[in-house]
C-alpha cells in the first residue's frame, strides 16, 4: 500500500485511479482515460484539480458495477481508435443501457460521447 502512496508523487503518471460511488477502486492506464473528456481534463497536469495531483478520481455517481463497465469501455475505445476497419461491436447490457447514457454523458468521450450500442 505505502508504495501505492509514494507512487502518486513520484513521476510515475502512467497509471490512474478512477473511484466508485460503492468505494471499488480501478486502476486504468492514463491513456485509457484520456478517452473521456471530463477524465482527461480533471487529469491534466497542467490543471489545479486534486485530482491531477493525486491521480485519482472519485465519481460519486457512479457505481462500481457501471464503472466497471465505463472501464471496460475506455480500454475497448483506446484499442480500436487507430483502427478504420472493422470495429467489433461493444456490448452493453440492456438493463445497463440507460445509467450508462448518463455516465456518458457525465463523463464527456473523445468523439463527443461514450456510446452503448
Amino acid at each position: 500500500m505505502s508504495g501505492e502512496n509514494s507512487s502518486k508523487d513520484s513521476g510515475d503518471k502512467e497509471y490512474v485511479r478512477l473511484v466508485s460511488s460503492d468505494g471499488f477502486e480501478y486502476s486504468i492506464l492514463r491513456s485509457a482515460a484520456a478517452v473521456s473528456g471530463t477524465l482527461r481534463g480533471m487529469l491534466s497536469q497542467s490543471s489545479n484539480f486534486v485530482e491531477a495531483k493525486q491521480n485519482r478520481v472519485v465519481l460519486p455517481n457512479i457505481s462500481g458495477v457501471l464503472l466497471e463497465k465505463v472501464c471496460e469501455y475506455l480500454y475497448y475505445n483506446l484499442k480500436h481508435q487507430n483502427n478504420p476497419g472493422n470495429i467489433p461491436e461493444f456490448d452493453v447490457p440492456p438493463e445497463m443501457a440507460l445509467e450508462l447514457l448518463v455516465a456518458s454523458d457525465f463523463l464527456d468521450g473523445k468523439d463527443g460521447s461514450i456510446r452503448s450500442e
